[in-house]
């Protein structure tokens, strides 16, 4: 672990590679992570899928959570055996602890922690962790290799950094709901939360640089995500048109503005895509898949840029075809065609699917103690040598304080029971 050493950085450097190598010995199963440890204050679920996602990694992941009631996420449905599903979807792969970092002992015993962690996320609004004595600056005299990693609504600086944030205002500012909803229709927030998804994803890809960039400046930094940032970015080609044409991107249901025919299509027994990404593909698809050649040279549809203005006009003659099919007939004669194409699946026909759900096992079972077997969203990483794994089941409420507070601090279960009735734990 991280030790503070008078004798500069690189006495320092050498100290972390021989306790990381030691740390590695004992743990037999190396993750890619195995020689990190992170300390995530982070709840519900941008912080909590960052931290999840390290923690499959081999990261020695150690959720703290507020005593009595713990992670916000833990109310939230569905539940089995009193326990939220929710919460366990998110959170496995950790050791959970509880601490009141509002009281003094509190704060004095997670300070001890850092002095020995690699990484601290957080997801308060800016400036919480600062008023209690815990920000960035004040970690970092007490341990300059740690990495603060911090998400929020509107990221630690600007205008809006101390506006609370949420999933839908990151989608709604950000710009995805004015891009998503059906033609002529109200801007749509997206079915998941994906403002938090990929913020967390973010959050995850800038500790995994820090990590790296640490070998290379001697110390560590701060990690500052914003979930509208983390929308923004992802809408590419909207803003592309905007700053080439001036052109507000508008909702068009499942098509693309960029390319055509890129969208679904309705079959005899549902929806089914097909996606043309280039001129050849159209060609073979009009000619081989469709029998309707004459769409190659109609003036309408003679290059893609042509195609996406007549869009309309192209769904109708495609759709006027793909009716007497059923979708998998229509993926069926695309793919012999060698013209992408596949079904609108919904959930349940994605957790029987051969390919998603079976050869790239993204929903594996893991036991937890009281809800049992469950199935828990797997990794989309895979790697040949360190390929991510679920190690745990997500924490109870406090689960695993005795064991990491007496590794960590040596304290003892008579103190630990102290600890808990004065409010500390």
């Amino acid at each position: 672990m991280i030790k503070q050493e008078p004798d500069g950085k690189d006495g320092k450097v050498e100290q972390r590679a021989a306790e990381k190598e030691d740390k590695i010995e004992e743990t037999k199963e190396t993750g890619a992570l195995s020689d990190l440890t992170i300390l995530d204050l982070t709840r519900v679920v941008a912080g909590p899928f960052c931290s999840s996602l390290l923690g499959d990694m081999g990261a020695r992941v150690i959720k703290i959570e507020r005593p009595g009631t713990g992670d916000d996420s833990r109310a939230y449905g569905p539940y089995v055996n009193g326990e939220s599903a929710y919460f366990a979807m998110l959170n496995r792969s950790k050791y959970g602890i509880t601490l009141n970092l509002k009281t003094e002992e509190g704060k004095a015993i997670f300070l001890e922690m850092v002095k020995k962690a690699d990484v601290v996320l957080e997801n308060y609004r800016p400036g919480v962790m600062e008023k209690l004595g815990l920000g960035y600056e004040e970690l970092r005299k007490i341990n300059d290799q740690i990495i603060y990693a911090a998400v929020s609504g509107f990221g630690s600086y600007g205008p809006y950094s101390k506006r609370p944030g949420y999933d839908i205002l990151a989608q709604a500012m950000g710009g995805l709901m004015s891009l998503t909803g059906p033609k002529d229709g109200e801007p749509t927030r997206a079915g998941n939360a994906m403002g938090d998804i990929l913020g967390g994803m973010n959050m995850a890809i800038g500790v995994l640089a820090a990590v790296h960039a640490r070998t290379l400046i001697g110390h560590g930094q701060k990690v500052d995500i914003a979930l509208v940032d983390s929308i923004a970015v992802s809408l590419e080609n909207a803003f592309t048109r905007y700053w080439v044409t001036n052109e507000v991107y508008k909702r068009n249901g499942n098509a693309y503005a960029a390319l055509a025919p890129y969208d679904s299509y309705r079959a005899r027994d549902g929806l089914c895509i097909i996606a043309c990404g280039n001129q050849k593909l159209f060609e073979i698809f009009s000619r081989e898949v469709a029998g309707h050649p004459e769409w190659i040279d109609d003036p309408r549809f003679l290059s893609n840029v042509l195609r996406v203005e007549n869009m309309d006009e192209l769904k109708i003659l495609i759709e006027g075809w793909s009716r007497s099919y059923t979708v998998d007939e229509l993926v069926s004669m695309a793919l012999n065609a060698g013209v992408p194409a596949g079904p609108v699946y919904d959930i349940s026909q994605i957790v029987k699917d051969e390919h998603i759900a079976s050869a790239r096992d993204m929903f594996p079972v893991v036991e937890h103690p009281v809800i049992g077997k469950m199935h828990v969203n797997g990794d989309a990483v895979k790697m040949t040598e360190t390929a991510p794994r679920i190690t745990k089941p997500a924490p109870l409420l406090g689960q695993d304080n005795e064991k990491i507070y007496g590794e960590f601090l040596g304290i003892t279960r008579e103190r630990l029971a102290g600890l808990k009735a004065e409010g500390v734990l």
